[in-house]
């Protein structure tokens, strides 16, 4: 720890590289104004700078921004939760604008053999919602310009290409109003996913981590052309043209010419028509295997793995640089904070341990920042544990250590009983065995459930009335009135042709189970007390269920009352009596992930997978941009090509259709004809399950250069991103599993009063920023003056 006196030197000193260059004329500060009522102006202003350094340390934000009290107060109200939520929720709906412009998207299917004519909105009507987007894209970039200065803006890559975008859609906007919105393209939609990326930093490193491993895997793929065009030349060697039309399906199908030989391999290498590109050969002569054999060998098995190590060493420390960064970001604010504050406390009077910060300084700042309760509250009980007058640098950002905890209230008291036998209950039902219980209970449910629809696999939907419905729903009582028909088996008819009855265990047990869920909330309630048992989501989220539940069954007896012999009634209200029956069972089928927290194993794999999904939204939301440009393209390319069988030559009928062809396996839902058609078509081939078929169709219906389309789309996102997702989860699954004990030390117990965030997790492996460090990025801050 650094010694505080050494903090006493002028950061911004000549002698430490803070010339006067560095300060324009006219740059405010905490030290313009000396002497006269001024004084309490610079001390807020001082406070002010403290309070944004700090917020910037807590969002990990840059802090090289405009700090005059203007400034200042613009800053914290572009950077308010109403200002941010404005600004998301923009960049969403500019976004969401493709799925309701031309082509709309507003139908129940995209089948081109029975999809309706489309709602068309109104020329004018997205283009004004547009509009009002891109006023408020104005808004910010000006604001952005603004905070950080004319200087700093010239320098800064993303906001000039901010300006640009800007400027592009609006001249493209104007050019649809003046043609009527009837112009073929629009520019602008494959512009519009670059407003979400300038909005996310992570996005942006990530998109900095793609392009340095480009040359690696840029190798690679040159290693796969060589490996494709070299066994598609052996290919078009070995399955010759012969006279024998019958015997030369290999040829004819699959090495027809060079394309089409080019990408029958380039199918094989993502094993999507294996064995069927292998099968005539094969057929032929057995040792035409040794071919196909060879060529999944080297370029499945070894290229495309080799592929995936590379993306993988090269992101292997993503995470852990983006947390340096982060850390470097904290710690800098935090270092500012300081140096503002002491250099109040060093302008008001002298002190013999040196310059430092008041306590009541540091509250007052504290009161301001924009922090939940829970933390203030442990930073505030964590100063005044403390001893001694002034806080050091080193005490000062040890207090800010709590930024890296997630604080968990603590469990209210439990309910005291005076009676033993009430006490011996409390403690019965309150220990983690009836849990155990609950988690066997809800597992017999859901196996019973499994057993009910197996046998009544045969019965058709209109037959499942309310003798389905009473062993999986309906109370006991209706299971017990005499002459009813069997609950326990499928419905069948006796000699006379009348309903027979049955076994009425099935019925009974779906009642024990909800009767079961509610006395199990009850006795926790009483246990653990009402507020002890709304501190723990799992039983928030039983008793929810459980209530649900319950209200299904009473509401169902309230509408359709207790059944009689040939009992079989109407659909009342939204749903009918089968559609509660499945909606009451996807609730107990979600109610049975409650064993998931039981498991301690289950427990640490589903906190990993919930803390890769918060950790790797940056790269889902590099994905979503890849596929909303590539849908764009793909709807300017292929709009319309995809046509009805019947209205084209090119569209035969099913029967008449090759077998394994587009027609023959009815892809008709798969098409560009509007956004969403494009989206789920990206997917389907992005799973590069018969994605030849996609190849196929689109090269007869658009023509051979559509493939380019598909094949870019395939190394996109099959090769690059689903390889670097694979690279990422196995970075942070490794790093989460190996350090779980390490967690565990850390906080003493899973169940602790605080939960160690990602941050404080990697803690271990980061390099905390040195002192020289921290003050050469503070020394070349455009805007600060520190000098005293």
């Amino acid at each position: 720890m650094a010694d505080p006196r050494e903090e006493s030197e002028p950061l911004l000193s000549r002698t430490r590289g803070g010339s006067a260059r560095h300060f324009p004329a006219g740059v405010p500060s905490c030290h313009s104004i000396q002497v006269g009522p001024g004084a309490v102006a610079r001390r807020d202003l001082c406070l002010d700078q403290a309070v944004v350094f700090i917020e910037d340390a807590i969002q990990y934000r840059s802090i090289s921004h405009r700090v005059d009290a203007r400034s200042l107060w613009l800053y914290r109200r572009y950077y308010s939760s109403t200002s941010q939520w404005t600004l998301s929720f923009t960049i969403f709906l500019i976004l969401a604008l493709a799925f309701i412009e031309t082509p709309s998207s507003l139908t129940s299917t995209s089948d081109v053999r029975y999809r309706p004519a489309p709602w068309e909105p109104p020329c004018g009507l997205t283009e004004g919602v547009e509009a009002l987007c891109l006023l408020v894209f104005v808004a910010d970039v000006s604001m952005k310009s603004y905070l950080v200065g004319w200087a700093q803006f010239r320098k800064n890559p993303w906001l000039l290409a901010y300006l640009v975008v800007l400027l592009v859609s609006l001249v493209d906007w104007t050019v649809s109003l003046s043609l009527i919105c009837q112009e073929p393209v629009r520019v602008r939609r494959l512009l519009r996913p670059f407003f979400l990326m300038q909005n996310s930093s992570m996005m942006k490193k990530t998109l900095k981590c793609v392009r340095w491993s480009l040359p690696e895997m840029a190798s690679v793929g040159l290693l796969l052309a060589a490996h494709l065009c070299l066994f598609t030349m052996l290919g078009m060697l070995l399955f010759p043209s012969e006279k024998d039309d019958r015997r030369d399906r290999q040829r004819l199908t699959y090495f027809r010419n060079l394309p089409e030989a080019l990408t029958s391999l380039l199918v094989l290498l993502t094993t999507a028509n294996n064995p069927d590109v292998m099968i005539p050969a094969y057929s032929k002569n057995r040792l035409y295997a040794i071919f196909f054999i060879a060529f999944t060998l080297i370029g499945s098995l070894f290229l495309m793995n080799l592929l995936t190590a590379i993306i993988y060493n090269q992101f292997r420390g993503y995470l852990m640089k983006s947390l340096q960064t982060s850390l470097l970001r904290r710690r800098l604010g935090i270092r500012a904070a300081y140096k503002v504050l002491s250099s109040m406390t060093a302008e008001g009077e002298a002190h013999p341990e040196g310059v430092g910060v008041k306590p009541q300084d540091f509250l007052q700042v504290l009161q301001k920042v924009q922090l939940d309760s829970d933390h203030k509250q442990a930073i505030t009980e964590k100063l005044h544990s403390r001893s001694g007058d002034l806080l050091s640098a080193g005490e000062f950002q040890k207090l800010f250590d709590e930024f890296d905890k997630r604080v968990i209230k603590e469990h209210p008291p439990r309910p005291g009983y005076r009676s033993p036998f009430l006490q011996s209950a409390q403690f019965l039902f309150g220990h983690h065995y009836f849990d155990y219980l609950g988690n066997l209970m809800a597992l017999g449910n859901l196996v019973t459930i499994c057993v009910f629809l197996v046998l009544d696999a045969h019965v058709l939907p209109k037959d499942r009335d309310d003798f389905v419905l009473g062993r999986l729903m309906l109370l006991g009582a209706r299971r017990f009135r005499q002459g009813r028909t069997l609950p326990g088996v499928p419905r069948r008819l006796d000699q006379r042709g009348q309903v027979g009855g049955g076994d009425p265990r099935g019925g009974i047990l779906s009642c024990v189970f909800i009767l079961y869920y509610l006395l199990e909330m009850l006795l926790k309630v009483f246990a653990l007390g009402l507020r002890g048992y709304l501190v723990s989501s799992s039983n928030v989220f039983d008793g929810l269920l459980t209530a649900v539940l319950l209200v299904l069954e009473i509401s169902t007896l309230a509408v359709y009352r207790f059944p009689h012999p040939g009992w079989k009634p109407e659909a009342l209200g939204l749903l009918s009596l089968w559609d509660v029956t499945r909606l009451v069972n996807v609730l107990v089928a979600f109610r049975f992930l409650r064993i998931i927290r039981s498991v301690e194993l289950m427990a640490v794999v589903a906190s990993t997978i919930l803390d890769l999904i918060r950790n790797m939204r940056a790269f889902g939301g590099i994905l979503a941009v890849v596929y909303y440009v590539f849908a764009i393209v793909g709807i300017i390319l292929f709009r319309g090509v995809i046509v009805a069988p019947g209205n084209s030559s090119l569209a035969p009928d099913n029967g008449s259709a090759p077998c394994g062809s587009f027609e023959q396996l009815e892809y008709w839902t798969n098409n560009f004809d509007d956004f969403a058609a494009a989206l789920v078509t990206l997917w389907d081939v992005m799973v590069v399950n018969n994605w030849q078929v996609f190849l196929d169709a689109f090269r007869r219906y658009a023509g051979p250069w559509s493939k380019i389309y598909f094949v870019l789309w395939w190394l996109v996102s099959s090769v690059i991103w689903v390889n670097l997702f694979l690279a990422l989860i196995l970075e942070n699954f490794l790093h989460k599993w190996d350090r779980r004990s390490h967690l565990q030390s850390l906080t003493g117990d899973l169940e602790a009063t605080s939960e160690v965030t990602v941050e404080l997790l990697f803690r271990d492996v980061l390099q905390e920023p040195t002192e020289e460090e921290l003050a050469e990025k503070l020394s070349h801050h455009p805007h600060l003056q520190l000098c005293r």
